[in-house]
């Protein structure tokens, strides 16, 4: 089933990390959704090879997006009052944003870093064709509301903190999905409950489905980061502090969604320390 609202027939290499480069790279909205879902779709269907030692560069700006919506840095971000319908479509267009900035990410941590195990990046792919999904549903629903994705203003956050990890493996697994990615899980039921207030139940629906596919993801990020702290014999929880420090991370802010991050496999030790934190 194509969960797209874009119909298209893309084109792309053959290879599994070559093609999430050239999808990565890719402006149009449109064609990075379907793009992403055809990949998925070769690789179910054994369609696409895979090396894992071949070393790749861009060659067009990364990650390819396109001229709308303006990015301009978080305090720039108009709030509007969710009792009114533009609220209600700023608030999923945001969300929508988000999505968008994930499919990106895990094309990334696709081509960028070889020499992992197969299961690698077939987790990754997974990843990229949920949040294309993601992406769809929202983008559907924006539309109902009178609105496309590129009318309002967005921020790049992100994205920052994935190209700041672009040499390191490690870094990107303990830092994007684990602590960048995990705030939507504690984000999302207070949106959820937002959106539902203001009568949008469609909207709400569209919340449950994400959140139920990031524990999924996150998970994905702690399995890759215990196995490279694992491999290189490093202490998880101590080698994250460094890593956030090192690299400025956000400091998180409860509250925490406790039941999603012992669903998403963080330790009992971690939460601990993450609620003593505040």
């Amino acid at each position: 089933m194509n969960h797209s609202p874009f119909p298209a027939k893309p084109d792309g290499p053959a290879e599994l990390r070559a093609a999430a480069l050239h999808w990565l790279c890719e402006s149009d909205v449109a064609a990075k959704v379907a793009g992403v879902e055809a990949m998925a779709v070769a690789w179910g269907e054994a369609g696409m090879q895979l090396d894992k030692q071949r070393a790749l560069s861009a060659s067009a700006s990364i990650p390819g997006r396109p001229l709308q919506p303006l990015l301009v840095p978080p305090r720039e971000v108009k709030h509007r009052s969710m009792a009114s319908l533009e609220g209600r479509a700023a608030m999923i267009h945001a969300l929508a944003h988000i999505e968008f900035n994930a499919i990106n990410l895990a094309l990334d941590a696709i081509w960028r870093f070889s020499g992992m195990p197969q299961d690698y990046y077939a987790d990754w792919l997974r990843v990229a064709k949920e949040e294309a999904y993601h992406f769809s549903l929202l983008a559907k629903h924006l539309q109902t509301l009178g609105f496309a994705y590129g009318d309002f203003s967005a921020h790049n956050s992100l994205w920052e903190l994935t190209e700041k990890t672009s040499h390191d493996i490690l870094a990107r697994m303990a830092l994007v999905p684990r602590l960048m990615e995990a705030r939507g899980l504690d984000a999302s039921p207070r949106t959820r409950a937002k959106l539902a207030q203001a009568g949008d139940e469609d909207a709400a629906a569209i919340i449950d489905i994400i959140l139920r596919d990031e524990i999924g993801h996150v998970a994905i990020g702690n399995r890759w980061y215990g196995w490279l702290c694992q491999l290189h014999q490093l202490e998880p929880l101590a080698t994250f502090a460094a890593l956030a420090a090192q690299y400025k991370a956000p400091v998180l802010r409860g509250p925490f969604n406790l039941e999603a991050r012992r669903a998403a496999g963080f330790s009992e030790q971690e939460l601990l320390m993450l609620q003593m934190a505040e």
